[in-house]
């Protein structure tokens, strides 16, 4: 908050200065004793002098008899001078009597300022009060609504941060646009300190629909594991989507997908990770190097059993009475990078029938698609989309459809 602050009080200081000096081009209208030290005054505020600029707008201060135009622009120079002295006592009353003298949106413009001095002098009970003020005079700009979120959070109101994000939200989706990414922060901050679960995890996921993040894929996909009723048989595909979407680095993580892969009848795949884990330093070092080694010899053991037994399991699933096999020894099809062939099997599978988990089996189809490439990119994501499922399947279907869309 003090970047913030700091940051809009120089733009203060600045817009102030840059007002009155195109004022004071008119300076014939102003009596030399007040319109010379304000004159003095701008000249030293633009050399980022403001005590010294302070000292000169108190010259024209004690001026007797100004014209309401010549006490207008004392106050003016007076609150740029001592924004920029630091004297928020002296900008703060400045400001009050401009505020009383303006109208239309410069009062608003004020208002806000108002704010901003308050918070910096941390009398936040008066900083709320402009914040309001500034609002009921048509003020609604970004900085405004940062200074309110701020002094929210400060006074521990998360309810009233959660109730005018969600506004914030709901008017951009209500408009067809897309939420503003700090919006969405706020109110899944301010819902998880309200121990809002419910919630915080939709947010959550707006949050990533809307601006697909590595960090925001790592949250959403941590969480995900203890959605109510997500099956522990998914943990493999989870895996996989943190895998794709860089969140999937740790030593532990790169061993149990590999082992998860090789116990669920993907060999190729279980190396490919291995492969992986070795490459990026995840595996092979450390301790547990030799562990790491083991599973790799059994990988690529695994890999070339598989490969060379992949077509007469392949016939044999053909020659069964369900399509299960088939969509098994498809979707190995396609970690082999066999993927054309992998989607003919999956398809087969699913028109023959008696699936045990035929949800499973359109999500197999929709990644086998995706990694068939870009030909196959629109009907992957259709595919995917169409997975339905209370156990996690629908949920890693939307969001296989989302990082597919956002790979060009």
């Amino acid at each position: 908050m003090t970047a913030m602050k700091t940051k809009s009080l120089s733009a203060l200081a600045l817009a102030l200065v840059l007002g009155l000096s195109a004022s004071l081009v008119q300076a014939q209208a102003m009596r030399p004793e007040v319109g010379k030290p304000l004159q003095a005054a701008s000249d030293l505020l633009k050399a980022g002098k403001g005590k010294e600029a302070l000292a000169k707008v108190r010259e024209a201060e004690a001026v007797g008899g100004k014209t309401a135009a010549e006490a207008l622009m004392v106050e003016r120079m007076k609150a740029a001078a001592a924004q920029r002295a630091g004297d928020t006592a002296t900008a703060a009353q400045a400001l009050e009597a401009l505020h009383g003298k303006v109208s239309g949106a410069e009062q608003g413009q004020i208002a806000e300022q108002l704010a901003s001095t308050y918070a910096s002098a941390r009398d936040n009970a008066k900083a709320a009060q402009w914040v309001q003020k500034a609002q009921a005079a048509g003020n609604n700009s970004a900085t405004l609504k940062q200074l309110q979120a701020y002094l929210q959070g400060s006074s521990g109101d998360f309810a009233a941060i959660a109730k005018e994000a969600a506004a914030a939200v709901a008017a951009a989706e209500q408009a067809g646009k897309r939420p503003e990414e700090a919006d969405l922060l706020r109110l899944a901050d301010a819902q998880a300190r309200t121990n809002n679960a419910a919630g915080h995890a939709a947010t959550l996921e707006k949050l990533l629909f809307s601006y697909p993040k590595k960090d925001y894929w790592s949250i959403y996909l941590g969480r995900l594991p203890r959605k109510a009723g997500f099956s522990s048989r998914l943990n493999l595909d989870l895996m996989r989507l943190r895998l794709a979407t860089g969140s999937l680095e740790k030593t532990d993580d790169f061993m149990e997908m590999s082992q998860l892969a090789l116990q669920a009848g993907y060999p190729a795949e279980g190396k490919a990770i291995v492969d992986k884990g070795f490459a990026s330093g995840a595996l092979g070092t450390g301790a547990e190097a030799e562990r790491h080694k083991r599973l790799r010899d059994l990988a690529n053991k695994q890999e070339a059993e598989g490969k060379a037994s992949i077509e007469q399991r392949a016939t044999a699933a053909a020659a069964a009475k369900d399509g299960n096999d088939l969509v098994q020894i498809g979707y190995a099809y396609a970690t082999m990078g066999q993927a054309d062939k992998g989607i003919a099997l999956i398809e087969q599978g699913i028109a023959k029938g008696g699936l045990k988990r035929p949800d499973d089996a359109q999500l197999r189809l929709g990644m086998a698609l995706l990694q068939a490439g870009a030909k196959h990119k629109a009907k992957a994501v259709q595919v995917l989309r169409a997975v339905k499922g209370t156990d996690g399947t629908a949920d890693l279907g939307r969001l296989w459809a989302l990082y597919a869309n956002t790979q060009g």
